[in-house]
């Protein structure tokens, strides 16, 4: 995919070599092709590095001219056009500078001149605002791509066609039929050396703000007129942020890890970088979302995050409504609840809990897998990581999988107030130990708002599910199930 006549400039302020970048560089890319090394040099042979001051027009300029002169030599009478990209991966305090440099001597003649810009977009909704200002002074939309990538995932961009190209999904994806929407988001590691960076933002800023929200929305947008036609798809998005109701603080729980039962994981305030060691930056949160319009009214979205947890994962968990007359139709059986699981990552996965006859003479419901693990279907299929995808959508101009101005600025408007309320009011977050779920409180909130108790007791009792085969029950969980059938205390009534 990558063009035959291509430089790629790496730009920044320390004194360095083309070859240090490229011994940076390496490591990186992948080399499991049958000629990836040969391959490997003449990439990197494509890599040279250039020192200049970010917020210097005349240092980028230098810069250009030789980039002018490479495409001179390389495309002079071909016919071909000369396209750039930048790629900001600077600290947002000068995106405006740079952008303003480019602006002067950057933009090419004949191609395209596109430019991406990395998170944070800002870190409430002023300084998102002046920023957006800032480059919408410089260049109009279809110059900037704010990258998320999230939206490069592989199970995020399928969201599209597993919503809209499947007829029997779209009747059942509405209050009518769905009771709560549990969005979850699980890091294994905390802070790691990075806590003095970590507690400027906290987990709301660094992932339910942007990651989370953009996969809330894709989820549960309306039908875009193409999944093509990236205006289209950004539209649908935004109409759906704007019908999010403000978020109540009684509808948010906050936690910080400390260290872990055996010693061996410090907790976030052991971290040497972290300066403020009475932080309540929270490293945790669980919160519920309403989204006020025909389809989602009075559908709780439970969004859970955090760090130092028990396992990697991002996953949506749709529940469904209870099966209706099952009491009267099994009154000395358990009916679990209909769940349909997207897994992000790892291991991306789709599956649909069912309930079936168990095998033997009797009539006795459990609950089994639909399931398609795409390492299991796929294995042999090269599935690209999200930053490949997205920057290939980048250069064909596909603006659908990125995030439009507008939208970032509603995302602010939703998250700000709540950001602002716990920084006023000193909320402290509750204590979690490093390796477990997260404060108990985030799982009293999740049943609180809908979320079934006994479906989230069998998931807690069953554990993580990255150890099963297929879809079965390991013997873990089928105890798990038993029990929870045998327990009469713990039927509904």
């Amino acid at each position: 995919f990558l063009p035959k006549h291509t430089k790629i400039f790496g730009y920044a302020r320390s004194d360095r070599t083309d070859e240090w970048l490229r011994d940076r560089i390496k490591p990186f890319l992948r080399k499991d092709e049958p000629d990836a090394e040969s391959e490997l040099e003449d990439f990197l042979k494509l890599c040279v590095y250039r020192r200049g001051q970010y917020a210097s027009a005349e240092d980028m300029a230098k810069t250009i001219q030789e980039a002018d002169k490479f495409e001179k030599d390389s495309l002079n009478g071909s016919g071909m056009k000369a396209n750039r990209l930048f790629y900001f991966a600077i600290p947002p305090s000068v995106y405006g500078n740079v952008a303003a440099a480019i602006r002067k001597s950057g933009v090419t003649d004949d191609g395209w001149t596109r430019m991406i810009i990395e998170k944070p977009f800002g870190h409430d909704l002023k300084s998102a605002q002046e920023l957006a200002s800032r480059l919408a002074g410089l260049f109009t939309e279809d110059f900037i791509f704010r990258i998320d990538h999230y939206l490069g995932k592989e199970m995020v961009q399928n969201m599209l066609v597993l919503r809209f190209g499947n007829v029997f999904f779209e009747p059942l994806w509405n209050s009518k039929y769905i009771d709560c929407v549990y969005i979850s988001f699980k890091e294994p590691f905390g802070t790691e050396g990075r806590g003095g960076y970590f507690d400027s933002s906290g987990i709301i800023r660094d992932v339910m703000q942007n990651h989370l929200l953009q996969v809330l929305s894709l989820f549960a947008m309306e039908p875009p007129t193409s999944i093509d036609d990236g205006s289209s798809v950004r539209n649908e998005k935004v109409k759906l942020l704007k019908s999010i109701e403000p978020i109540k603080l009684d509808d948010v729980v906050v936690g910080q890890y400390i260290g872990s039962k055996d010693g061996k994981k410090p907790g976030y305030k052991d971290d040497e970088t972290l300066k403020n060691k009475d932080s309540i930056t929270p490293t945790f949160c669980s919160m519920i979302l309403r989204i006020c319009n025909h389809r989602w009214d009075g559908v709780p979205f439970i969004m859970r995050a955090g760090k130092a947890l028990d396992q990697r994962k991002a996953e949506i968990r749709v529940q469904f409504r209870k099966v209706p007359g099952a009491r009267r139709m099994f009154p000395s059986e358990f009916i679990p609840r209909n769940e349909l699981v997207i897994r992000l990552q790892p291991n991306e996965s789709l599956y649909i809990r069912t309930n079936v006859k168990a095998p033997g003479l009797m009539t006795h419901p459990t609950q089994n897998e639909l399931d398609l693990t795409y390492k299991n279907r796929y294995g042999n299929v090269d599935n690209p990581s999200a930053y490949s995808r997205l920057l290939l959508e980048v250069m064909r101009g596909n603006q659908g999988a990125f995030v439009r101005s507008d939208e970032l600025l509603r995302a602010w408007e939703i998250f700000t107030p709540l950001l602002q309320e716990l920084e006023e009011k000193k909320i402290k977050p509750l204590p979690y130990e490093y390796g477990g779920r997260g404060p108990k409180e985030a799982d009293d909130l999740a049943i609180k708002a809908g979320y079934d108790e006994h479906t989230l007791n069998l998931r807690i009792k069953a554990g993580p599910r990255d150890n099963r085969e297929g879809g079965r029950f390991t013997s873990r969980e089928f105890d798990a199930y038993v029990e929870n059938v045998q327990d009469e205390e713990e039927l509904s009534p």
